[in-house]
């Protein structure tokens, strides 16, 4: 079944997201060549592609995995979950539709 992963940035988390940030993208890579991910990425704290200092609110990614409570501990076990990049992480099964 499908979850969305919704996680939620502490204030000024950016440098601790940049400290992680591999870390945290080789395990969305690693769902995605599991053929798991649906979608992932950032929230923008400001409205531009490019916050840059402003840094980011949140990320958002939608994958597949075998229960609720998979997903709840691959989301804490999150690189930014251990940085302190993310305050919190809200993992809720979904059901897409479109497209």
């Amino acid at each position: 079944m499908l979850y969305s992963i919704v996680g939620i940035d502490n204030a000024n988390s950016l440098e601790a997201r940049m400290a992680v940030r591999n870390e945290h993208v080789a395990r969305l890579k690693d769902l995605l060549a599991q053929g798991r991910l649906i979608i992932a990425g950032p929230n923008p704290a400001i409205d531009s592609e490019d916050p840059g200092d402003a840094g980011f609110s949140g990320s958002i990614i939608i994958a597949e995995f075998d229960s609720l409570k998979a997903a709840q501990d691959w989301a804490a076990d999150d690189p930014y979950i251990k940085s302190g990049a993310y305050a919190s992480t809200m993992v809720k099964p979904f059901r897409k539709v479109l497209p």
